[in-house]
């Protein structure tokens, strides 16, 4: 499954370009199709299922798009480390318009689902290798800029595409919220065409092999454990045969995925992925990010509006302000791993984020709206000095041909643990609820308690306060797991590939010729 040595740098240069200014412009944009696409969609539900009907399935509209993108991850990043970036990401891009036109004609809500999963399945190309090919454009020291450009974007998606979704379904048609993706797609296309020239690499005559029995098991391994995740406990009962019967066959697959990519030549999810320190613990960590970012996107907006009293726009304000602070501070987060590494910054942000998420547990009953705002400013600046430090940090440890692999596994890793995290703390959630309020029957209280806002008895306010206080309390939980992680885990210094003109904070001298990676001695 691949060998545990230390990758050694590339003889290719750099991807090459004529003007690498219009292919960032592509990668923003190729970058914004697909963060659009993850909060767009949510406004639109209404004039959606009064189309199209299917009330009791539109869950699978995020549900289904979640888990193609999830499971395509690795299976894009290691094409592109054999084919190159460039080609990887115009499939995946002329896969998600497909997707995206094929959506803005569906008949009825099965169809619209069918085609939403045609649209992941080109989204996890769009995810994985632009964040791939802008460490392919930039140096090292350069890094941080085109990281904080694209961490803007999401940002910026985040905020205006719930309220782009509601302006489109209201005054056009729901329909123009996948018919919009066409045109920016084209100008990425376009873009990405005409400008990105990768280096022709060195191939001593031997010709691409792809693991494509290791991709099928891994798509469908991904496949079969997201959806007992994502339908566990609603859909059917957590230990119902149809759950138990998705969990017993997702172990089966596990045991597959190992045994086809054991024996595979280039397997999709190589061993080293695993067996190098410095990677291993970056992926567990983000995978305990994506676990904990499901307590404020989840369940802040419930919160504000069910116990603070909000209408759905100010909720929507209390949860949007981390993407205000989050970018700048991953921005500014260069200047912090410069002087102190990549590990010691990371944990610095994530035991931050910790007492931040801790906090939330203090506040007032039921307390007024600054205060969880001020404490989801501070949390976003937390976790852009936590993510950005470890993303940089895994690319600029591995060569041209590994680093789409190691990128689209921190990926996998964090959409995994939002899948996980979900389920979790709605598992949790709900217990709290049917604990406070007397059973599972009187859980529709919260529905009437989030149409009534601060006018909810009294019970059920404080039930729900108790509920999002127990999601936070685990929040905090995966975040000190993850700060323990990197300290148990994870080498003190990053063993950094050097590059011309770099000057890495977690510097190591790299003997080419004998592959021997040395620390520095700092």
């Amino acid at each position: 499954m691949g060998s545990s040595r230390p990758a050694i740098p590339d003889t290719a240069p750099r991807a090459a370009t004529d003007k690498r200014a219009a292919v960032v412009a592509a990668l923003m944009l190729a970058m914004a199709l697909a963060a659009l696409d993850a909060t767009i969609v949510s406004t639109a539900v209404p004039q959606i299922v009064g189309d199209l009907g299917g009330f009791s399935v539109f869950s699978w509209l995020f549900s289904g798009y979640l888990l193609a993108v999830t499971v395509t991850l690795p299976v894009y990043g290691k094409l592109s480390d054999t084919f190159g970036r460039k080609p990887v990401l115009i499939a995946g891009a002329a896969v998600f318009l497909l997707g995206s036109l094929l959506c803005a004609v569906a008949w009825n809500m099965a169809a619209l689902i069918a085609f939403r999963i045609v649209q992941g399945l080109g989204g996890g190309a769009l995810q994985g290798t632009v964040q791939t090919l802008a460490a392919d454009l930039y140096p090292l020291k350069e890094r941080p800029k085109i990281q904080a450009k694209l961490s803007t974007v999401w940002a910026l998606s985040a905020v205006a595409g719930p309220g782009l979704g509601g302006v489109l379904a209201a005054y056009a048609d729901w329909r123009w919220i996948f018919l919009i993706n066409l045109p920016i797609g084209a100008v990425a296309l376009w873009l990405i065409v005409r400008h990105l020239h990768e280096p022709q690499r060195a191939t001593a005559g031997t010709r691409a092999r792809v693991d494509w029995a290791g991709a099928l098991a891994v798509f469908a391994c991904g496949g079969v454990l997201l959806t007992a995740l994502v339908q566990g406990g609603v859909a059917w009962p957590w230990l119902s045969a149809p759950s138990l019967a998705l969990f017993a066959a997702g172990l089966a697959l596990v045991a597959v995925v190992v045994l086809v990519e054991r024996r595979a030549a280039e397997p999709i999810i190589p061993g080293w992925v695993w067996r190098r320190r410095t990677i291993a613990a970056v992926n567990l960590a983000l995978g305990a990010l994506g676990l904990l970012m499901v307590a404020p996107t989840v369940f802040l907006p419930t919160y504000a509006q069910a116990v603070l009293g909000l209408a759905p726009v100010a909720a929507g304000f209390v949860l949007s302000v981390w993407t205000l602070s989050w970018p700048v501070s991953a921005a500014l987060s260069q200047h912090v791993y410069r002087r102190i590494g990549f590990r010691n910054t990371a944990m610095l942000g994530i035991g931050t984020a910790s007492l931040i998420l801790l906090a939330f547990l203090f506040l007032p009953y039921p307390g007024a709206a600054w205060q969880p705002t001020l404490l989801m400013l501070l949390l976003g600046a937390a976790l852009g000095l936590f993510q950005l430090p470890l993303i940089v940090g895994v690319q600029s440890t591995v060569g041209w041909s590994e680093r789409g692999t190691a990128t689209a596994s921190v990926l996998f890793c964090r959409q995994t643990g939002q899948t996980v995290g979900a389920a979790l703390f709605g598992a949790v959630a709900n217990g709290v609820l049917a604990s406070r309020l007397g059973g599972a029957n009187d859980l529709d209280s919260v529905t009437r308690a989030l149409d009534s806002g601060g006018t909810a008895p009294e019970a059920t306010r404080r039930a729900i306060a108790d509920a999002v206080h127990a999601v936070y309390l685990g929040a905090s939980c995966a975040a000190a797991l993850a700060f323990l992680v990197l300290l148990l885990l994870a080498p003190r210094r990053f063993p950094v590939l050097k590059e011309p003109g770099d000057e890495a904070p977690d510097q190591v001298a790299v003997d080419a010729v004998k592959g021997a990676v040395t620390e520095d001695g700092r």
